[in-house]
């Protein structure tokens, strides 16, 4: 049927997109019934239904009969140009296919012999760094030997150079600490290798080389541990009583308790920098002025607390036999003198530089710093005191109560002793800190040729003794 032609059939209620399948039956049974009947007739709404199909049917075969040949030429237009595009695509990917052929080629076949070339200069590259930094470590282990040898005195066979009378060599008893702290450096600079954790750093890797894990484990260690015993055992020793007895007997004498003195002082100062230089440093990137020598306070210390211990010790027991009071009290003074020449040395001594610590020059770091430019502030502030030979007195004075009353609660000759000659020992131990204030000037490493007396009066100690004196002789009694 033409476009044009009348057709009693409802195209538009059928394109409809409301169009209702159920709604077109009921209102064409209803249409053809009366809503009355009973039963109703369904054959003439069916009949409706397909003859209005077959006038679609005999419509649809109209229009595609009167439209075949347009239609096929249509298909026959689409088919061709697809066949164009398609050939057209075809030569397409064809000039891509060669062009990535040549790029291929040209480009990525060069990078890739670039990249293998990139690979191989940077392993070379590493290569070249671990085995300078292989050669670097052999270096300081070499001057670590030598350093070694000049601190024991023995060649590097193992040989001792020239034997004294102690056994070791003359440059190890005169001369040989002063390598301590040279070879402290050189510990720190494998140290530093050691610990490198990014691949820029000198002596990433060096872990994996088994020349230098033997060099660590075998020599270094054992080395440093050996330097860090060396130098407290110089820090447990020190002692300038000698040199102050030495200075007493002439000008020659004074001449050569100035000398000892002068080496005891170098000498501490050498073990405390180098343990200063060898305390365990902080995981996290730490200056100067936070930085805590914790192997030198401890040594310190231990030093101190040494002193103590044995004062209180020796006093208890002449406090049980009177008659070797005197020879103790002139021990302990002689102690606290060697305790008041290590406040002065470490007052001296400003904290070396130390290499792997870093430095932030601020404002407040350097007011920090200020107040920390020694290695006595260190210890000080460790020990809460202000003074060691305060802290030496009263800390002996602490400790002794406890022994003096558990000598009077056990009665006996000895407390009476004690209570008889309560008065005499009043005396003597105030005299006993007095005395140890006045201290020789050659231990102080005064003036050579000092004009007057040949000793020095530090601080004022009446506090200091009477805490001893009320510390012995209040549990007495009266």
């Amino acid at each position: 049927m033409a476009e044009g032609d009348p057709s009693y059939i409802d195209y538009e209620a059928f394109l409809d997109p409301d169009f209702s399948p159920s709604s077109f039956a009921n209102t064409l049974v209803t249409s053809t019934n009366n809503a009355t009947d009973t039963p109703l007739d369904l054959s003439t709404p069916l009949s409706r239904v397909l003859f209005d199909l077959q006038e679609i049917d005999t419509h649809i075969h109209a229009l595609t009969t009167k439209s075949a040949l347009p239609l096929l030429s249509h298909t026959q237009n689409q088919t061709a140009a697809a066949d164009h595009i398609l050939k057209e695509s075809g030569t397409q990917v064809a000039a891509v296919t060669q062009g990535y052929e040549r790029l291929q080629k040209e480009v990525v076949q060069k990078w890739e012999a670039a990249d293998e070339a990139r690979v191989a200069a940077e392993n070379s590259l590493a290569t070249v760094r671990l085995a300078r930094a292989v050669s670097r470590c052999l270096t300081l282990g070499k001057q670590l030997e030598s350093q070694v040898a000049e601190i024991t005195g023995r060649s590097a066979t193992g040989a001792a150079t020239s034997v004294g009378v102690d056994g070791a060599s003359p440059s190890a008893g005169r001369d040989g600490f002063r390598a301590l702290e040279r070879a402290a450096y050189t510990i720190l600079s494998l140290r530093e290798m050691f610990s490198a954790a990014a691949e820029d750093e000198e002596g990433y890797g060096l872990d994996r080389v088994k020349v230098i894990r033997t060099l660590r484990g075998e020599f270094v260690i054992p080395t440093e541990n050996m330097i860090k015993s060396r130098a407290q055992q110089t820090i447990n020793r020190f002692s300038l009583s000698s040199n102050s007895a030495n200075s007493s007997n002439g000008q020659s004498s004074t001449s050569s308790g100035y000398k000892q003195a002068r080496d005891a002082r170098a000498r501490l100062a050498t073990a405390a920098t180098t343990l200063y230089l060898l305390s365990p440093e902080p995981k996290s990137s730490t200056t100067a002025v936070d930085y805590k020598p914790e192997l030198l306070l401890s040594t310190l210390q231990g030093y101190m607390h040494t002193a103590i211990m044995t004062s209180v010790n020796s006093l208890a027991r002449a406090l049980s036999q009177l008659p070797s009071m005197d020879r103790t009290l002139a021990d302990i003074s002689t102690r606290c003198q060697d305790i008041v020449a290590l406040e002065a040395s470490l007052k001296t001594l400003r904290p070396p530089p130390h290499p792997l610590l870093a430095s932030t020059p601020t404002a407040e770091t350097q007011a920090a710093a200020s107040t920390n430019s020694n290695l006595l502030q260190p210890l000080l502030h460790a020990l809460d005191t202000s003074s060691l030979p305060s802290y030496y007195w009263r800390s002996l004075a602490s400790s002794l109560t406890s022994r003096v009353q558990e000598i009077v609660n056990r009665g006996g000759v000895s407390a009476r002793t004690l209570r008889s000659n309560r008065d005499r020992l009043r005396i003597e131990i105030k005299e006993c800190v007095l005395r140890a204030s006045r201290v020789s000037a050659t231990s102080l490493l005064a003036e050579k040729g000092r004009s007057g007396t040949d000793t020095v009066i530090v601080g004022n100690w009446e506090r200091e003794a009477a805490v001893m004196v009320s510390s012995v002789v209040g549990p007495l009694g009266r």
